[in-house]
C-alpha cells in the first residue's frame, strides 16, 4: 500500500495546482473537497491568487497611526525606558548619594553637567508622558472617552500636559 505523495505544480502566474495521488491510499478523506476534480484515484485542486500579491515587508515609516495609538505606543516605550535603564541608574545614584560624602560631592559634580541636565529632562518627560497616559488609560478602563472625538482629545490633553509639565522640570531644574 502506497502513501499518498502531495505534490505543488505552479502553472502559471497566480495559479498553482496541489495533486494528491492515489487518493483511495489516503485514510481520513471520505468526501472530496470543494473545487476538485476526482478521476481515477489523483486529486487536483487549483488554487487562484489575485493578480496583485501582498508586499514583502511592511514599512512602518509610510504608515499614518492616528493620535490615540501614538500615544499608547509611546506610553508603552516609555515604560520600557524607565523600567530597564531607569530603575538601575536610579539605585545607582541613591548608592552614590548614601555611600559617603565623597561619593556624594561626585553625584552634585556629575548632575550639574548641562549633558545630564538634558538626560535627567528626557527621564522626566519619560515619567511624566508615562503617569498622564497611565492616567488616561484608566479612564478609558473605566469607559470614559471611548467615543473617537473624546479619545482624541484626552491623547492631545496627556501629550499637551506632559510637555508643560517636564517645561516647568526643566525651568525648576536649570
Amino acid at each position: 500500500m502506497r502513501t499518498p505523495a502531495l505534490a505543488k505544480v505552479k502553472l502559471s502566474a497566480g495559479i498553482e495546482r496541489i495533486t494528491l495521488e492515489n487518493c483511495e491510499a489516503a485514510a481520513g478523506i471520505t468526501h472530496p473537497p470543494i473545487n476538485s476534480i476526482w478521476s481515477t484515484g489523483y486529486l487536483f485542486m487549483e488554487t487562484q491568487y489575485p493578480a496583485r500579491r501582498r508586499p514583502k515587508y511592511l514599512n512602518l515609516f509610510k504608515i499614518r497611526e492616528p493620535l490615540p495609538a501614538i500615544v499608547s505606543i509611546l506610553h508603552r516605550i516609555s515604560g520600557v525606558l524607565l523600567f530597564l535603564p531607569g530603575i538601575p541608574l536610579l539605585l545607582y545614584g541613591l548608592q552614590m548619594m548614601l555611600e559617603s560624602p565623597e561619593s556624594f560631592g561626585r553625584l552634585q559634580s556629575i548632575l550639574v553637567h548641562p549633558l545630564s541636565k538634558l538626560f535627567l529632562l528626557l527621564a522626566t518627560w519619560f515619567f511624566l508622558h508615562h503617569l498622564c497616559a497611565g492616567i488616561r488609560h484608566l479612564g478609558l478602563d473605566l469607559h470614559y472617552g471611548l467615543q473617537l472625538q473624546h479619545a482624541r482629545l484626552s491623547s492631545k490633553l496627556v501629550l499637551i500636559f506632559g510637555a508643560i509639565l517636564t517645561v516647568l522640570v526643566g525651568i525648576w531644574l536649570w
